[in-house]
C-alpha cells in the first residue's frame, strides 16, 4: 500500500464513518517550534510527512484527558494535521466495570500477580466488540494505543489499513495468565511500538517492532516558559507558600508509583530538612477508577500533616499548576517502581528542575550518564537524594542545566513525531530515511554533534549516551565458545 494518494473529502460530521467520539483539537504549526527544537529533527520530519501526504490516520485510545497517552496526542494529532496529514483522534466507550478490567489488565502486564477473571474477561469481549461495531474503515493507518482498544482489530477486521499496537506499559516481565489473554488480540497488528526495547514481552506474536520513546511538549501550557512570579503567584492562590523547600511528585495516583513511599522518604527527609513541604499532584483519569481508591489511602497517610498536600485535576489543578509546582520545586520526585516512561522527569526537566526518581521504565534513559537527577532503588535513598540535592543548591543548579540540555536534544515532541512517522512510511513500503538513530534507544540523533560511537562488523553506531553504548557492547558481545562470532578485536570503539 502507498498512502500517497489523495482521497476525495470526507462529508462534513461523518468522521470516517465511526461513531465513536472524536476528539476535538486546537489548530497548531509547526513553525512554532522553530529555534526551540533541534532544527535537524524539524526539517527530518518535514521530510518524513511529505512521503504520507494524503494518508489517512487513525489514533484510538480510551480517554481524551488523564494521562501520558491523551497529552501526547492532544498536542500531536494538531501538528501532524498542520503536516499536512488527514489525522483523526477517537475515543472507546466503556463503563466503569470495563475500565476495572482494563486497568488490572494494565496491572497485569507490569507484573502484578492477581489474574482477571472469566467474568472479567467477558466484559473487556463484549465492550471491546461494541466498539469494533463503531469504528469506521476508510484509514491507511490505525494506531491502537495500550490495552484498552486492543482487541478491536480481530473484532472489526483490517480492512485495507496498517495496524499498529501502540503499547506504553512496562511489560518485560507481565503476569503469564493476562498476557496470554491479550497476546491472543494482537497476531493480526502490522507492527508493534514499545517505549523500551526491555520492554518487550515474550512470545509478542507481531514481527514489526519498533522502539520509540515518547516526549513532551515544550509548547503546552504545561511546559510553556512561565515567569517566576506568575509562578508564585499561581502556587500562592491554591495555598502553597514557598518560604520553605518545596519537593513535588506529579503523577497519576496509582501504586506503582509509589505515593505512599514518597511520604515515607519526605517523613525521613524532613528530619533532617526542617520545613519541608510535599506536594502529591495526581492526574485523575476517566479510564482509572482504582486510582480514587489510592487517593483515599493517601489522604489517611497524610492526616494531620499540613505540610503534605494533595491536589488533583479534578479540584482545579491544571496544566498551568503543574508548570509552576516543577518550576518552583527544589526537587522533583518520582518515586516509580514500575513505569512505562516518566515524561514528568523530562518535564520537571525541561524547566531545570532536578529529579529525584526510581530506576524504573524510562527513567534511567531520560537521567543518562548522571544528567538531570539522580535514581534510586529505595525509601532510604529517596530520602538521602533529597536532602543532599536540598544541601547544595549548585550540584542542583548543575543537574537541572544538564537535564534541560538532554530533554531539548531527544525529548521533544517534533522528534517523537518523526520517529513515528518514519515507522508508517516502512510500513506502506517506501524507503528507509536519511536519518541516525540510536541502535538500542531509537532516540534520533544529531548527525553534526559529538555522541560516542563505535562499529561493529564494518558498521558505524552512534549513540545517545555512554550508557546506551555500554548496552550495545553488553548485547552484542557474545560469550565465546569457540564459534565464531562478534569479538572484542571486531569492536572499534570511537568515542
Amino acid at each position: 500500500m502507498t498512502p500517497t494518494h489523495v482521497h476525495e473529502p470526507r462529508a462534513a460530521g461523518m468522521h470516517g464513518g465511526t461513531r465513536l467520539q472524536k476528539v476535538e483539537v486546537g489548530e497548531r504549526s509547526l513553525a512554532s517550534y522553530f529555534n526551540v527544537v533541534p532544527i535537524h529533527i524539524l526539517e527530518a520530519l518535514d521530510r518524513e510527512a511529505e512521503r504520507l501526504r494524503g494518508a489517512r490516520i487513525l489514533h484510538l485510545n480510551a480517554t481524551p484527558y488523564g494521562g501520558g497517552v491523551s497529552e501526547l496526542l492532544r498536542s500531536g494529532v494538531p501538528l501532524l494535521a498542520d503536516l499536512g496529514l488527514d489525522v483523526d483522534w477517537h475515543v472507546i466507550t466503556g463503563d466503569e466495570p470495563f475500565f476495572r478490567v482494563t486497568k488490572s489488565i494494565h496491572n497485569g502486564l507490569q507484573g502484578d500477580p492477581n489474574s482477571i477473571s472469566a467474568a472479567d474477561r467477558d466484559a473487556y469481549l463484549s465492550t471491546s466488540a461494541r466498539n469494533a461495531e463503531l469504528l469506521g474503515d476508510d484509514y491507511d493507518f490505525v494506531v491502537v494505543h495500550d490495552p484498552q482498544p486492543a482487541a478491536i482489530l480481530p473484532l472489526h477486521g483490517k480492512g485495507n489499513a496498517k495496524w499498529v499496537w501502540r503499547c506504553h506499559i512496562e511489560t518485560s516481565v507481565p503476569n503469564p495468565d493476562t498476557w496470554e489473554f491479550l497476546r491472543g488480540f494482537l497476531s493480526d497488528y502490522d507492527a508493534a511500538v514499545f517505549t523500551l526495547r526491555e520492554f518487550v514481552p515474550p512470545d509478542l506474536p507481531i514481527a514489526k517492532i519498533a522502539v520509540i520513546p515518547p516526549a513532551i511538549d515544550p509548547l503546552s501550557p504545561k511546559n510553556l516558559p512561565l515567569a517566576r512570579i506568575t509562578a508564585t503567584q499561581v502556587l500562592d492562590w491554591i495555598g502553597v507558600r514557598l518560604d520553605s523547600p518545596l519537593v513535588t511528585q506529579v503523577s497519576r495516583f496509582d501504586p506503582w508509583k509509589d505515593p505512599l513511599g514518597v511520604i515515607a522518604a519526605y517523613r525521613l527527609a524532613r528530619e533532617e530538612v526542617p520545613g519541608l513541604q510535599l506536594a502529591l499532584v495526581g492526574s485523575m483519569a476517566l479510564d482509572d477508577p482504582e486510582g480514587w481508591d489510592l487517593y483515599r489511602q493517601i489522604q489517611q497517610e497524610a492526616a494531620g500533616d499540613d505540610r503534605i498536600k494533595l491536589f488533583t485535576n479534578l479540584t482545579g489543578v491544571g496544566n498551568i499548576e503543574v508548570n509552576a509546582f516543577q518550576r518552583l520545586s527544589s526537587v522533583v520526585l518520582q518515586k516509580s517502581l514500575r513505569e512505562g516512561f516518566g515524561l514528568v522527569v523530562s518535564e520537571s526537566l525541561w524547566k531545570g528542575t532536578p529529579v529525584v526518581a526510581g530506576r524504573a521504565g524510562g527513567i534511567p534513559l531520560q537521567l543518562a550518564d548522571g544528567t538531570g537527577g539522580v535514581l534510586v532503588d529505595s525509601t532510604e535513598a529517596t530520602a538521602a537524594a533529597m536532602v543532599e540535592l536540598l544541601g547544595d543548591p549548585a550540584l542542583a543548579d548543575d543537574l537541572g542545566r544538564r537535564g534541560r540540555a538532554r530533554v531539548h536534544e531527544h525529548f521533544l515532541l517534533p522528534r517523537l513525531l518523526l520517529n513515528e512517522l518514519m515507522l508508517l512510511n516502512e510500513l506502506s513500503g517506501q524507503a528507509a530515511p536519511h536519518v541516525l538513530t540510536d541502535p538500542v534507544c531509537g532516540l534520533v540523533l544529531d548527525p553534526d554533534a559529538h555522541v560516542p560511537t563505535l562499529e561493529f562488523e564494518g558498521v558505524r553506531h552512534a549513540f545517545c549516551s555512554d550508557e546506551c553504548r555500554r548496552r550495545f557492547l553488553m548485547r552484542d558481545l557474545p560469550v565465546q565458545t569457540g564459534g565464531g562470532g562478534a569479538t572484542a578485536d571486531t569492536i572499534v570503539d570511537n568515542s
